[in-house]
């Protein structure tokens, strides 16, 4: 008789999204004339740039004729998109990396849940607390993340690297030493940033100690502050220990056109062994690329009309974070984030829950967001909002909330 992989069942319940999910739809339907405002999940709100539509378009008719027609696409992504993002987001910030260094994929979600495969299962994995969902519960699919206790939310074999209020939202090096470390910055949930100062100890820790860093650089096109990095490779000594995640996601428009990429430096190694060579080959034998008009729509971000007008679409968005985080601060709540990040990280006011702060917002102002408790056991008492809505819902948002 065939058998199930037992670590799915390990898992406590849904997906932190799909529960918010499931709430609401309950809620809605109970409630069918109230008009509910989401600033829970992080997904855009904008259409896409023009630059991008006009790629979409030139590359779709490509696709109707044989002389221009495109099939499976080349194992590490084309070479034309490659070759720009290693000139536009690493060369021309100083950085050495390669385009054949690049693997184009369809989002940096399914990157960061994947990567994991070319790791051995006893590998110890340390997390900031609270952080995305995606890295720990991929981990636990694996069987890397040992027992769950329900009552301390944590498993027995991660290291939690908890980001309070105390340090800033910024993990300290941890005590016990890990053998793959997950870095977000800037951060999801909580918006937060590091220096490059800071984020250089990780890079000598890392390769002091023989640990990976998995960095996770989704958010970097909403960095407004001088000294904070936009990718790790800023840092002396990043090609022997880091892998970074890119996303064209937040910061293209792109989370219903699917776009992401996998930086990984040939010097990173385990023993003779590259990871470069490892996720090549993972690349290669369970993928079958990007389309090639969502490739051509990507090469199209770093054109120059295209970033004239992605800058305008975050700026756009980072002015209903400052809404959000005025708004709040106004009315008496604690409040971070919001600067660097389209995400507001608040506290919950009175003593409530992360759960029941999310219930009464729903139930009181109509207004979805996201428990912080939903991201690791730091979050309890907190409460993450996105500025990926449009300016009318946010500012309706901030008056709803404030009249509750």
């Amino acid at each position: 008789m065939f058998k199930i992989n037992e670590d799915y069942l390990k898992l406590p319940g849904s997906y932190l999204f799909s529960n918010i999910a499931k709430k609401v739809a309950a809620f809605q339907e109970q409630n069918p004339k109230k008009q509910i405002i989401r600033l829970g999940i992080g997904d855009v709100t904008q259409p896409l740039a023009p630059a991008i539509i006009e790629s979409l378009h030139r590359s779709v008719d490509e696709m109707g004729h044989a002389e221009t027609f495109h099939g499976y696409a080349p194992d590490l992504g084309y070479e034309f998109l490659r070759s720009v993002m290693a000139k536009e987001d690493y060369q021309s910030r100083g950085c050495e990396i390669r385009a054949d260094e690049i693997f184009i994929s369809d989002g940096a979600k399914c990157d960061s849940g994947n990567i994991q495969e070319i790791f051995a299962k006893n590998n110890r994995i340390a997390v900031c607390d609270p952080v995305y969902p995606v890295y720990v519960d991929t981990n636990v699919m694996a069987g890397r993340t040992g027992i769950y206790d329900p009552d301390s939310q944590t498993w027995s074999d991660v290291i939690y690297m908890p980001c309070t209020e105390e340090n800033g939202f910024a993990p300290s090096l941890p005590d016990q030493v890990p053998d793959i470390i997950y870095l977000c910055f800037p951060n999801n949930p909580t918006g937060a940033t590091i220096s490059r100062e800071a984020l250089q100890e990780w890079v000598d820790y890392a390769n002091r100690n023989g640990s990976v860093i998995i960095y996770d650089a989704a958010y970097e096109a909403y960095i407004s502050e001088e000294g904070v990095p936009h990718t790790i490779y800023e840092c002396q000594g990043a090609r022997t220990c880091a892998i970074e995640l890119r996303s064209f996601s937040k910061n293209a428009g792109f989370t219903g056109v699917r776009l992401g990429a996998t930086v990984i430096p040939k010097e990173l190694k385990c023993g003779d062994t590259t990871l470069h060579s490892l996720w090549a080959r993972r690349h290669g034998t369970k993928y079958n690329g990007a389309p090639y008009i969502v490739q051509r729509a990507g090469e199209a971000v770093y054109s120059p009309e295209g970033k004239e007008q992605l800058k305008k679409q975050v700026a756009y968005y980072m002015n209903n974070a400052s809404v959000i985080e005025t708004g709040l601060r106004e009315a008496g709540y604690q409040v971070s984030g919001g600067v660097n990040a389209p995400y507001i990280w608040l506290k919950t006011p009175q003593g409530m829950t992360s759960w029941e702060f999310f219930d009464f917002l729903l139930e009181k102002a109509n207004v979805v967001g996201t428990p912080g408790s939903g991201f690791g056991p730091s979050g309890e008492g907190y409460f993450r909002l996105t500025a990926f809505g449009s300016y009318q819902n946010t500012v309706e948002a901030i008056k709803r909330i404030r009249q509750a």
